[in-house]
């Protein structure tokens, strides 16, 4: 099978495209340009997403059998409009040229924060209420694709992520500010009060989860890509400071919380343990 993953180069689609090379399948991967993480049993097409007259991008991209599509600029600014008047409409008219020119499989990456903020186990059932501009622009680009679906035939998976950790994050993430502080051997990390309660996987584990999702077609739709636990933030950097056997003062409450997230919520990954279940 023939694979196109966009957003190749990026945190995530390293970890996909690894996953990805344990299967037997022809990987095409794309980006804006090409660096020297690419693979050398993989094909790599440059393309940039605000290219205009493109033409048939289906015959463009080889005629891929299934496309990941992880590409999204400008996070973590979440509030920003530009997820909305960019990222959104250069997203669907990629996809809509794609599937209009003859694509019958389609993974797309959707977000936790399409669901705002509800408390709780959020399960794919629930309407989504986002409160930034990039959770309403992914989920508004979902219901785009599903809208499109009305008129074109093709299998469509949306996998929406949670919070994920792993080597090559960007670096004003909280875990690679922590192994930054643990790395120079700071006496004190600033950080939040710690007490909201979060969703984390490793990134090696999303990677898994988002190949075996892709690769499957007995479920389509919308999936929750989670531990399906709730773990507090100072739970979760105090056992990662116990791991790396390192000890460093913890300043609680130097940062505020987040107003864009909830405090307590994880998500219900049922639908996905099922996939995963019959992968066995």
């Amino acid at each position: 099978m023939k694979i196109l993953i966009t957003g190749a180069t990026g945190f995530i689609g390293h970890y996909v495209v690894n996953e990805l090379l344990k299967t037997k399948n022809e990987l095409i991967l794309t980006s804006s340009k090409k660096d020297a993480s690419v693979p050398a049993n993989t094909k790599h097409i440059p393309y940039n997403l605000n290219q205009k007259d493109v033409g048939n991008l289906f015959e463009f991209f080889e005629k891929p059998d299934l496309v990941i599509h992880l590409a999204w600029e400008g996070l973590p600014n979440y509030k920003e409009l530009f997820h909305i008047d960019k990222n959104l409409f250069n997203s669907y008219f990629f996809l809509k040229n794609l599937v209009e020119n003859g694509l019958k499989n389609l993974v797309v990456l959707g977000t936790c924060l399409e669901y705002g903020l509800q408390n709780g186990c959020l399960n794919e059932n629930m309407e989504t209420r986002p409160v930034t501009a990039y959770g309403l622009a992914k989920d508004v680009l979902r219901k785009l694709m599903e809208e499109l679906q009305k008129k074109h035939k093709f299998n469509f998976k949306w996998i929406r992520l949670f919070y994920q950790y792993g080597a090559g994050q960007r670096e004003d993430s909280l875990f690679s500010q922590l192994n930054k502080a643990l790395e120079e051997n700071r006496k004190v990390f600033n950080m939040s009060g710690g007490e909201q309660l979060r969703d984390i996987l490793e990134t090696e584990k999303v990677a898994e989860y988002i190949v075996k999702i892709s690769l499957q077609n007995k479920e389509m739709g919308i999936f929750n890509c989670c531990n399906g636990k709730p773990t507090s933030i100072r739970t979760f950097i105090e056992d990662y400071i116990q791991k790396m056997n390192k000890k460093i003062e913890l300043n609680l409450g130097y940062y505020p919380y987040p107003d864009f997230e909830p405090m307590a919520f994880c998500g219900d990954n049922s639908k996905m343990q099922s996939v995963l279940n019959n992968d066995k």
